[in-house]
């Protein structure tokens, strides 16, 4: 069994400024950054919404635009066809379901189109202060490489860091998994040599 608490504050101590790096000023930027961010990488992204966002900020700013004047807008982010379809359809829905407000519970933002668990989790963690874990694919490739948890799916990886991570750590130990993934743990070339939680890493150890 992991000592899980201890590799976490060992991270911490590596990324003490952890943070989404996803820039934002409101819940709903935040909410259109990370349903921009699917295959896309956070820089990419930043890119785009710096200028998108002095446009466009609202729910009624893309309500009132057409979805190829959204997609032209986003097109260098990469699916930029079905993206502009999904920000089209959840600003109407907030509009007109919770009177331009972005919903600040699970249940409901999953609601939306196209905004899944991940998505919701990095609103509600980042934008709310509400204890989340956002599963993307350096979290589950990293606390599965480290032994944390054994699973297949980024859901199944959300519900067992769940079970094995205290409550309060959760917001802020999926942002150190992912700044450990993109800097060190990286998915073809992982530096474990310069690692310091080789000595607690499964990978490392080979025994995944």
């Amino acid at each position: 069994m992991k000592d899980v608490n201890k590799i976490l504050d060992k991270l911490e101590e590596i990324y003490p400024d952890a943070h989404c790096e996803l820039e934002h000023t409101t819940a709903f930027e935040l909410l259109i950054a990370t349903i921009l961010s699917a295959q896309c990488t956070d820089v990419r992204v930043n890119m785009v919404t710096r200028e998108l966002f002095k446009k466009y900020n609202k729910p009624e700013d893309f309500v009132n635009l057409s979805e190829e004047e959204i997609m032209e807008e986003i097109k260098t982010c990469g699916l930029y066809k079905s993206k502009g379809k999904k920000i089209k359809a959840t600003s109407e829905m907030i509009c007109r379901d919770y009177s331009g407000e972005v919903p600040d519970t699970l249940e409901e933002l999953t609601k939306l189109p196209g905004v899944g668990r991940k998505t919701a989790d990095v609103v509600l963690s980042n934008a709310f202060n509400k204890d989340a874990i956002a599963v993307d694919t350096h979290v589950f490739r990293v606390s599965n490489r480290i032994g944390i948890v054994h699973t297949k799916t980024p859901e199944k990886t959300e519900f067992a860091l769940m079970d094995v991570i205290p409550k309060h750590r959760w917001s802020h130990s999926h942002h150190v998994l992912i700044f450990h993934g993109r800097r060190m743990c990286k998915a073809r070339k992982p530096e474990c040599e310069l690692c310091p939680i080789k000595d607690d890493c499964n990978f490392y150890q080979g025994k995944e």
